[in-house]
């Protein structure tokens, strides 16, 4: 079930470690490589909450696809909550990685890049992260 959010967590895992200069600021970065250390930082943590989020939502899923077996007419063979909530987040996780791609491509090449495409991921995930928040949250 987790094997979707899988891929992002291996990228961002050097993200999460002590930047590779001791000096290097969040607060105030000045070279472009503490820039994209920190937006790369930024995004493993909203991506961490989305994890989160994913867990507690797809949770509330199979308890309404478990609240809602004895009411389906039978022969209905449609998708249920969770199974429709999985395919959205897997279209959803390759939007995002193809949309901030193209993102990056204004700087493609340059050592901006990976500040622009960790920034554009880093928003993107933290809407997805409300809408799911959003889904958990709605009446059934």
């Amino acid at each position: 079930m987790f094997q979707i959010l899988a891929p992002a967590l291996v990228v961002l895992s050097p993200a999460s470690q002590s930047p590779p200069n001791p000096e290097w600021n969040c607060d105030e970065p000045e070279q472009q490589q503490e820039m994209n250390w920190c937006a790369a930082k930024d995004y493993a943590a909203v991506d961490k909450e989305m994890n989160n989020q994913w867990a507690k939502t797809s949770a509330t899923m199979k308890a309404r696809d478990a609240s809602m077996k004895d009411y389906l007419p039978e022969g209905d063979g449609r998708p249920g909550y969770f199974e429709s909530l999985l395919e959205a987040q897997r279209a959803w996780l390759k939007y995002r990685d193809a949309h901030c791609r193209v993102d990056g491509f204004t700087a493609r090449g340059g050592s901006l890049e990976p500040l622009l495409v960790a920034t554009c991921k880093a928003g993107l995930t933290e809407a997805r992260t409300k809408e799911l928040a959003d889904l958990a949250n709605s009446p059934e």
